[in-house]
């Protein structure tokens, strides 16, 4: 059985037990979190497809850890303008671990 979940403006495929970074959400390390916006939940017996989203389904999930992603860096550079700009980014993420998959 798995799930395809919409948080942070993109889609997981998801199944029990798995572990998934997506942008990060608010609380604590061993926090309880529902994610609503379900897409599609496919079993062995059935597939149930929203339209956009499954009414009364869920995905339950246990924060894993907060955490920051590896730094990216922004080089801008103007050749022949003495012109050089250096910026980085480090992007937050959440790590989640699904427990349930709920439908209605």
């Amino acid at each position: 059985m798995y799930a395809i979940v919409e948080t942070g403006a993109k889609q997981y495929r998801v199944e029990v037990g798995t572990e998934f970074s997506v942008e990060k959400l608010r609380g604590e390390v061993g926090d309880s979190v529902t994610l609503d916006k379900v897409l599609l939940i496919k079993s062995d017996e059935e597939t149930l497809i929203g339209t956009p989203y499954i009414e009364g389904a869920g995905v339950k999930a246990t924060i894993v850890a907060q955490g920051k992603a590896p730094k990216v860096i922004i080089f801008k550079y103007l050749a022949k303008k003495d012109s050089r700009k250096k910026k980085g980014h480090r992007q937050p993420f959440t790590l989640l671990r699904v427990e349930a998959i709920e439908q209605a």
